[in-house]
């Protein structure tokens, strides 16, 4: 028998236990900055792990559904990742603005929301709020379309610098009606109700798994292991992974079971594929629109 990570959590051994015996019934999903990508500090630069698509694309037949959920655009994930690739899995469902948009690989379209009044309005605003608040060089804007990032990886105190910044673009957001998610080294400002857990409970929802393996990297994943968690309440058998890094210790605890950053999961995805491969009959079920 294949072997797999062993889980801190009793929660967490029920969960692999339950996609061994049905991984053509489970969902899997994953975040992409942080989990599939190591992060850079150009956000424009991050590609995933070497590693990633021929895992992704090794599992993609055996499992029921196979998602990324972002932070990022859809078409900017499938772009930095190389998800429309001819090595790409085929039926990759992609999650973009927390959920607000999405991308199918069995179609290739996009659907995206209209235009939100208060990222609009927060847009025109962000370069003085940010030019006013730390000196020039030590932030970077990041327009996501639907969401507006902050970064400040690329100053030479990255955390004075979003000290900094985060009275000011909390001020700015609640002008606005928008939600301050802050991140590794980065604060996103967003229309609120938008977040990971409510996309992953939506696509649980319309896909019914037998099992659900959500994994992140972030405080933005916080919101995914909840619902995680949530439906294992619902008796949905699930497992929270975690990407692990020395930057966001917050997650680890919330975790069932942490991996070496996207180098681990790639090799988790590897050996989910194993698995799977093992399950008499594991062929993936058709997909639902």
């Amino acid at each position: 028998m294949v072997s797999l990570p062993v889980p801190r959590t009793d929660a967490g051994h029920d969960g692999l236990a339950a996609f061994r015996r049905s991984p053509h019934r489970a969902l899997l999903a994953l975040d992409f900055d942080g989990t599939l990508a190591p992060i850079v500090p150009d956000p424009e630069q991050a590609r995933a792990h070497p590693d990633v698509l021929p895992a992704l694309a090794r599992l993609a037949p055996l499992v029921g559904t196979l998602a990324i959920i972002t932070g990022r655009a859809a078409a900017t994930a499938v772009r930095l990742g190389r998800l429309d690739a001819d090595e790409a899995p085929a039926d990759l469902v992609v999650l973009g603005a927390y959920g607000a948009e999405r991308w199918d690989a069995a179609t290739g379209r996009t659907r995206t929301p209209g235009p939100h009044a208060g990222v609009a309005a927060a847009r025109a605003e962000l370069p003085e709020v940010v030019s006013g608040s730390v000196p020039s060089g030590q932030a970077h804007i990041e327009d996501k379309g639907g969401a507006l990032a902050v970064h400040t990886r690329r100053a030479a105190d990255p955390a004075a610098a979003l000290e900094a910044l985060r009275r000011p673009l909390t001020e700015l957001a609640a002008r606005h009606g928008l939600h301050v998610e802050p991140g590794r080294f980065v604060l996103e400002l967003r229309p609120p109700g938008m977040d990971k857990g409510a996309a992953l409970t939506r696509l649980v929802a319309e896909r019914d798994p037998s099992v659900v393996v959500y994994g992140g990297d972030d405080l933005g994943d916080l919101a995914a292991f909840a619902a995680v968690e949530r439906l294992r309440g619902d008796g949905i058998p699930g497992v929270r992974v975690l990407s692990a890094s020395a930057e966001v210790p917050e997650l680890a605890a919330a975790a069932d079971l942490a991996v070496d950053g996207p180098a681990g999961v790639a090799e988790l995805l590897g050996a989910l594929a194993d698995a799977a491969g093992e399950t008499p009959g594991g062929t993936a079920a058709a997909p639902r629109d």
